[in-house]
């Protein structure tokens, strides 16, 4: 048996019929309870489609620092060191911790900046410490120990006298904190 090599092959034309009516609708029909969908309509969206995908968390959006690791300060000691020095020590300290945030996320004001601040306004400085050191435990998930809000300690804080020991002890607590996370055992006050 052998077909022919150029045998043309028609489709055959096949009888379309029209979709079926759909039934009519149920005597509760109208009392909730669910129409029948059409032949060949799409089946309805389960429940909650169609709504806004949930923001990504707040701390997603930062990168994970990679910069060189800050030191530990002994709270009581650079506390000593502020009431010898008149304060001076105060101005290093400033200059030291945000330099060192600075190089291990890349962001915030940096040692410079942060000094000329603190020598010009230096009542913003408690304030802008604070909030730094929440950020570094805001970019890992972690809920900030300490804010802006923080230095509320200092002013008007100062007319209790213990307010400025108060935000110093929680502010540098909370820096040597993360930096014991981050694998920091040594302390040094400079």
């Amino acid at each position: 048996m052998s077909t022919p090599e150029h045998e043309s092959t028609t489709p055959t034309p096949t009888t379309q019929f029209p979709a079926p009516a759909p039934p009519p609708p149920s005597p509760d029909a109208g009392q909730g309870a669910e129409q029948p969908q059409p032949y060949g309509a799409p089946p309805p969206p389960p429940p909650g489609y169609g709504q806004a995908m949930p923001a990504p968390p707040a701390w997603s959006q930062y990168a994970a620092p990679s910069g060189a690791l800050g030191k530990r300060r002994p709270t009581g000691m650079t506390i000593l060191l502020f009431l010898i020095t008149f304060g001076i020590w105060g101005l290093i300290y400033y200059f030291q911790t945000h330099e060192e945030m600075k190089r291990h996320t890349g962001e915030g004001l940096g040692g410079i900046v942060a000094l000329v601040i603190a020598v010009v306004f230096g009542l913003v400085s408690p304030f802008l410490l604070s909030n730094e050191v929440g950020k570094l435990y805001e970019r890992r998930g972690q809920a900030p120990p300490v804010s802006a809000l923080t230095g509320l300690w200092v002013f008007p804080g100062i007319f209790i006298l213990v307010g400025p020991f108060i935000w110093f002890v929680k502010t540098n607590n909370a820096l040597n904190s993360y930096w014991e996370s981050q694998g920091v055992t040594q302390t040094s006050l400079i």
